[in-house]
């Protein structure tokens, strides 16, 4: 099989050929490739044998590294991370990727302790070959790699209750201040708060049927925090918990009757019957994406827009997959429409509740509109 060479964000060329490797769980394709799933938030080897995923959820990436720069976390089944990459110069990449994460988890590398030279020396590159190998491969430098895995070192931490200051120190953070600096725009919120994860937060939540299947509707006092489309209860459940790991929830007649009026003008939403969805929401989220959601919510009924043109909007007209990853991980669809968000050419993209029901939504606002 010929793979095509990489794109500037690490993406693979030849999707067809990758994908026909995918459904034949060709064992020679691994290392040359992985695949990540959307509806999951995980990410594979080719040869991987858990269940496989329709082509429409699926992404495929050069290194294990560059979906997890996307927010993919790898399999715990088929360990792609032990895969050994084939190519001379994504090896390279993988390796120094390695080193630094080796780096800041080992031997707590602080802010100022990256030492370009050496990495590239190690792989037999110079520092300028390295960075245009990370930018073409990952989509970033070195350095900012460096960033992004002190980061999620930090999340890490923060999630499973860590004291702040013992956190931002092992994570290699050099101040408190630096990293306060860089809060708003990384984590979407203070690190204390970030901590949190949900804490403090008390979900009610209602699942009822709708016109695209169970609809599961979470919110808080201040507004909704979830609305989740799928085939069964339980899996709209899992994801919720998932999604607040920390937070009080509970589903009971109290929840049903506190939601009520929100759940009907959704579901009157689902059925062409309440065009003008102007509902508050309690979202976690960084602030890019919580810029993104903003701008979803303009987008008029009936109507859409590319990822292009959301970027362009935002103020950031290269952050064009930043931006569709930002719709994937959207957890109020519907209220924040964004199913309404197409491909350049018209066509449709990714929707983490499954392509049929986006169409399904699109085409009722479609004829909606008309009338």
């Amino acid at each position: 099989m010929q793979l095509n060479t990489l794109d500037t964000l690490g993406y693979v060329g030849a999707p067809a050929a990758l994908w026909e490797a995918v459904e034949k769980r060709d064992s020679r394709a691994d290392g040359k490739f992985v695949y990540g799933v959307r509806s999951t938030g995980i990410y594979c080897r080719p040869s991987c044998a858990s269940r496989r995923p329709s082509r429409d959820k699926v992404e495929f990436f050069a290194l294990p590294e560059a979906a997890e720069r996307q927010g993919f976390r790898p399999c715990k089944r088929c360990l792609p991370r032990n895969a050994e990459v084939t190519d001379g110069r994504l090896r390279a990449v993988s390796r120094v990727c390695r080193a630094i994460e080796q780096q800041i988890v080992n031997d707590g590398m602080d802010e100022g302790a990256l030492r370009l030279p050496k990495l590239a020396g190690g792989v037999k590159m110079s520092t300028d070959q390295l960075e245009r190998a990370f930018r073409r491969t990952i989509g970033i430098t070195p350095r900012q790699y460096a960033d992004a895995v002190r980061m999620k070192r930090l999340k890490s931490q923060l999630r499973k209750g860590g004291n702040v200051t013992t956190a931002l120190y092992d994570a290699g953070f050099g101040s408190s201040s630096r990293l306060y600096e860089r809060a708003p725009s990384q984590l979407g919120m203070t690190p204390r708060a970030y901590g949190h994860g949900g804490e403090g937060m008390q979900i009610h939540y209602t699942v009822v049927g709708s016109p695209l299947g169970r609809l599961l509707v979470g919110a808080t006092e201040k507004g909704i925090s979830a609305v989740y489309l799928g085939k069964s209860d339980k899996e709209l459940e899992d994801a919720l918990r998932e999604e607040y790991p920390r937070a009080e929830i509970s589903e009971d007649a109290q929840a049903r009757a506190e939601l009520r009026t929100w759940v009907e003008k959704i579901v009157a939403h689902l059925k062409g019957k309440e065009p003008h969805l102007d509902l508050p929401t309690d979202v976690q989220g960084t602030a890019f994406r919580r810029r993104v959601w903003e701008e979803l919510r303009k987008i008029p009924y009936g109507k859409t827009m590319t990822y292009t043109d959301v970027a362009k909007r935002i103020g950031k007209p290269k952050a064009i997959r930043a931006v569709a990853r930002a719709c994937a991980t959207n957890p109020v669809s519907v209220v924040v429409p964004c199913h309404r968000v197409v491909r350049q050419d018209g066509s449709l993209a990714g929707y983490r509740w499954g392509l049929e029901r986006k169409q399904a939504l699109l085409e009722k606002e479609t004829e909606m509109a008309k009338d």
